[in-house]
């Protein structure tokens, strides 16, 4: 997947738990299934919080590039 393919883009670096996590459903839910979103956070707690959320809602998430502090996602609305 490539960035080009990214229906959303949304850079939560910074922005705490679990206000995140809420901003990203928030975001899939207005989103159909199949269509992308690329996801910028902080390493440690949002990234711990956010991943397994979000698959356990049944989104897609792959890690497309990483940093020391932040990590970029792309995830996959489930569309559920």
């Amino acid at each position: 997947m490539s960035d080009a393919q990214s229906d959303r883009y949304l850079d939560l670096r910074g922005t705490p738990c679990p206000t995140n996590f809420i901003r990203c459903r928030l975001a899939l839910e207005a989103m159909r299934p199949g269509q992308h979103f690329q996801l910028d956070l902080d390493r440690g707690e949002p990234e711990e919080m956010v991943i397994p959320g979000l698959t356990r809602d049944g989104h897609r998430v792959e890690v497309m590039d990483q940093a020391k502090d932040w990590v970029r996602l792309q995830v996959v609305c489930g569309g559920g």
